[in-house]
């Protein structure tokens, strides 16, 4: 069965990646020999520049969690991470030539099995990249699957997204996914910090969710976020504010069986909409503002 590739959002480019190696769940082999030395040092300057970046900017619990992830002097070889995931949580990764579709992606993650794409950004994308790379996935995203209350989530999330399938409601899901688990900023008593991994994985646009007066933060609202579309292929130009993981995971929590029928009868927002009343962030702040 030929694997086709995929892309999501609003984005003019081709998709990225060689999808004629994938298995039909569209996992593939690592193939780490393949990596050049200059990957290897590329992949090193990304890791030692965001880890000293992620200190002041990103999550508490993402910080706690980064230290099990170990150094990274070059791209590591999936299956030492898997050891590790499965002896913390019962987590394993699985390589993947890039985007999948999001019925792949959710039956990966409800077996506790994390896509991770194999190819690497070039150089020239050092502070941004359009598509997830092997950087964004291990950086962004394996950290917080070490800490057992989010590894749990994101098994809830994938159960969840096979149950928005059969209800033609993945694009909901998704967009919950985009503007959380991939580009949410949280609010502490320090200002906003980053858990999103999409956020977390570019010095460029760490810098820009939180202190670029140009994008809007809003405070995250279930029913406002599965309305609003998203972008892939430039910063954001809104991102959702949570208060805490356990705000988070209660308002998930529910069946949105209800809510997707609702959600279904109302337009789609877009991205740049704000609505009247609606709680506002100024960047590096603490303490919210009204519309």
């Amino acid at each position: 069965m030929a694997i086709a590739p995929v892309t999501y959002g609003a984005s003019t480019r081709p998709p990225r990646g060689d999808y004629s190696e994938a298995h039909d769940d569209y996992t593939c082999d690592q193939r780490w020999e393949r990596y050049t030395a200059d990957e290897h040092a590329l992949y090193a300057r990304l890791f030692e520049r965001q880890v000293k970046q992620s200190r002041d900017q990103a999550s508490d619990e993402f910080v706690a969690s980064l230290a099990q992830l170990g150094a990274a002097d070059r791209i590591p070889h999936f299956d030492a991470i898997s050891k590790a995931l499965r002896r913390a949580t019962g987590w394993e990764v699985v390589a993947v030539p890039g985007l999948i579709p999001e019925h792949a992606f959710f039956s990966l993650m409800a077996q506790r099995r994390f896509p991770v794409t194999v190819w690497l950004r070039t150089p020239a994308e050092f502070d941004y990249i359009v598509e997830p790379d092997v950087f964004h996935d291990l950086y962004g995203h394996v950290p917080l699957l070490f800490n057992p209350v989010f590894a749990d989530y994101m098994q809830a999330f994938g159960r969840g997204g096979l149950k928005a399938q059969g209800l033609q409601a993945l694009e909901y899901l998704a967009r919950l996914y985009w503007y959380t688990v991939e580009f949410g900023l949280i609010a502490t008593e320090r200002g906003l910090r980053v858990y999103g991994a999409g956020v977390l994985s570019s010095v460029g646009e760490t810098q820009y969710a939180l202190t670029s007066q140009k994008p809007q933060r809003l405070a995250f609202d279930l029913k406002r976020v599965l309305r609003t579309p998203y972008k892939i292929d430039d910063y954001q130009s809104t991102y959702f504010v949570v208060t805490s993981f356990d705000q988070l995971f209660a308002a998930t929590a529910p069946d949105f069986s209800a809510l997707y029928a609702e959600i279904a009868q109302q337009p789609a927002l877009p991205i740049d909409t704000i609505l009247q009343g609606e709680t506002r962030y100024p960047p590096n702040a603490s303490h919210a503002t009204l519309a």
